[in-house]
């Protein structure tokens, strides 16, 4: 496939098929993301693959962190809601959670640390299409709780950056559109000071 077809073609497809994605395929998107840019060749990055009932915990903690923003979480209707974010991660096969955890070395820039690991997404949402895979990165407040970082036993200073769920597309690709580089682009040939 070449390369600028994948980047046009592309979408994020969250309607997938509850069908298992073989480990070889896993792997190769996880290998596309080590080679994303990165300075100082920190690899900045940390993938957690949850499978089977290993996308159960994360259920309970997406539940968790609701049960708190809720005034009374006992009630009939927010129970019913609870169950439903507790179901989520069983939207896909497979959710490949994505963390940052941050060089310490002295010249590294955290947001460079961030920048890279979103590249690291990129390529496996790119990889994922090649491989005739539906992806999509959610995110969301949640992403970002402190409860999260627990989840996935990280350190304070690593954050997790989201979560890609894959599985085998039963939607139809809808067509994307995207507003023209021209409107976007500004070309600075002439010294304006």
């Amino acid at each position: 496939m070449d390369i600028f077809e994948a980047i046009h073609e592309r979408r994020s497809i969250g309607k997938v098929k509850d069908q298992p994605i073989e480990d070889e395929k896993i792997e190769k998107i996880l290998e596309a993301a080590t080679w994303a840019p990165n300075h100082f060749h920190t690899e900045p990055w940390k993938f957690f693959v949850l499978k089977e009932e290993g996308r159960r915990p994360l259920g309970r903690t997406l539940a968790d962190i609701a049960k708190d923003e809720m005034d009374d979480p006992m009630t009939e209707e927010c129970q019913a809601k609870l169950e439903r974010i507790e179901q989520k991660p069983f939207r896909a096969p497979v959710i490949i959670t994505v963390a940052v955890t941050p060089s310490e070395k002295e010249k590294v820039i955290y947001l460079e640390e961030i920048g890279a690991v979103n590249s690291a997404v990129q390529n496996m949402l790119l990889a994922a299409h090649g491989l005739g895979l539906g992806a999509i990165w959610r995110t969301g407040k949640p992403t970002y709780h402190p409860k999260m970082k627990q989840q996935f036993g990280l350190r304070e200073q690593d954050e997790v950056l989201g979560f890609i769920y894959l599985g085998y597309p039963d939607a139809k690709k809808e067509k994307g559109t995207r507003t023209p580089f021209q409107e976007k682009t500004t070309w600075m040939t002439t010294d304006y000071s």
